[in-house]
């Protein structure tokens, strides 16, 4: 029997249904409302010569963007010819750094296949990073097929090269024109992509740094594990310094104990026999929350234990462990690893006024290009693998 009470449910029930179906719209764009705007033929550019690429300098056709307001959610994504951004001048990510970035590849195969690398852990990290800075979260799987199709409508920009690559840089940035320090009421995310070039040129060269406890990248309860733009710019002055002492890159330390954290904008890595005589790989863990959680390191750390050839350990590591491991000659390398250049040995130790000269080219630093190898050849499909997918 049909009754007011029972109208009365039934228009609740339907009503709160509908909230729920329409906040779950909103919550992500997808990928099958993609609107597609290419460029006319007159518009495309002549693609730069893949033996003279920089990084950074070069970008391709088009652009991928998606809005958010926080009354309505996402829109639509679109891709469209890339263009400059039109920006109020009070937009908080103009004055309070509500900005967070990815940054990941694309890679032309022997086999002419274009594929991308291990996205779903970009994806995690880019959610992370948005959740820290109250910026509004979004469905990875969704931007991966919308970033693989701006790859494919652009894929002539991909190098046809086994050195160079397409770099793409997902960007997420706070819109809305306030002048408070609060959540950001309007977002934007975008994407755009460009070739570049290996990070060696002219061959695989290790760096020097210089490991100065003044200059600290980040700190526990801060946000040095998130891939936010306000960890980067503070890192330029000391950058700076370090080249005047001749020296390419920075080791970060944190606290008293001068705590090993990450080598310029890389992970760091060390091999290693520790005290007990055994060989081992070890690399600063994520539970203090002062390193990013690289996507390169995540597939270093899973490489060698696979091989089950050496102890790896995740760990506090600091600078007089690496200082009496050089003196006892058990140090065996050291290197960097991330997105731009897979694995970047390191050659010598500014520290405490003391150059220390490590021995990780000695004898060709044979588990640094090991992972160089196998991880390139996972990238450039030149062996199956399933962190690699195709375009």
């Amino acid at each position: 029997m049909i009754t007011l009470r029972n109208c009365v449910r039934l228009f609740l029930n339907t009503s709160e249904s509908l909230r729920c179906y329409s906040s779950a719209a909103a919550s992500t764009f997808k990928a099958s409302d993609l609107e597609i705007q290419l460029c006319k033929d007159s518009e495309l550019r002549p693609k730069p010569d893949p033996n003279k690429l920089i990084f950074g300098q070069n970008w391709t056709d088009h652009m991928f963007e998606a809005e958010w307001t926080e009354t309505m959610g996402w829109g639509k994504p679109r891709i469209s010819p890339i263009h400059n951004l039109q920006l109020h001048p009070a937009a908080k990510v103009l004055h309070y750094a509500t900005e967070l970035f990815e940054g990941t590849k694309a890679y032309r195969g022997p086999d002419n296949k274009i594929r991308v690398f291990r996205l779903d852990l970009n994806m995690k990290r880019m959610n992370s990073s948005a959740q820290r800075i109250l910026l509004p979260t979004f469905d990875g799987g969704e931007l991966i097929s919308c970033m693989k199709k701006l790859v494919e409508i652009d894929q002539e920009w991909v190098p046809y090269s086994q050195t160079s690559t397409l770099y793409i840089r997902p960007t997420l940035i706070g819109t809305e024109p306030c002048a408070g320090v609060q959540k950001s009421k309007s977002a934007l995310l975008f994407v755009i992509v460009g070739p570049v070039g290996p990070y060696f040129p002219t061959g695989f060269k290790p760096v020097s740094l210089l490991a100065d406890p003044n200059f600290v990248r980040a700190w526990e309860g801060g946000c040095g594990r998130y891939k936010i733009g306000s960890n980067y710019g503070p890192t330029i002055h000391p950058q700076a310094e370090a080249a005047k002492l001749n020296c390419q890159q920075v080791l970060w330390l944190s606290g008293p104990d001068h705590e090993v954290t990450e080598v310029g904008t890389m992970n760091f890595f060390m091999f290693w026999i520790n005290e007990k005589g055994e060989k081992e790989l070890v690399t600063p863990s994520l539970e203090k929350g002062l390193i990013l959680p690289g996507v390169t390191r995540q597939s270093l750390l899973d490489l060698a234990r696979g091989w089950g050839e050496f102890k790896v350990t995740e760990r506090p590591l600091y600078m007089k462990e690496i200082v009496t491991a050089l003196k006892e000659k058990r140090l065996k390398e050291l290197f960097g690893a991330g997105t731009a250049c897979v694995v970047c040995p390191i050659e010598s130790i500014l520290y405490k006024d003391n150059s220390l000269q490590i021995p990780t080219m000695s004898e060709g630093a044979p588990i640094t290009m090991r992972f160089h190898k196998e991880l390139t050849d996972i990238q450039f499909g030149r062996v199956n693998h399933p962190w690699a997918s195709i375009v």
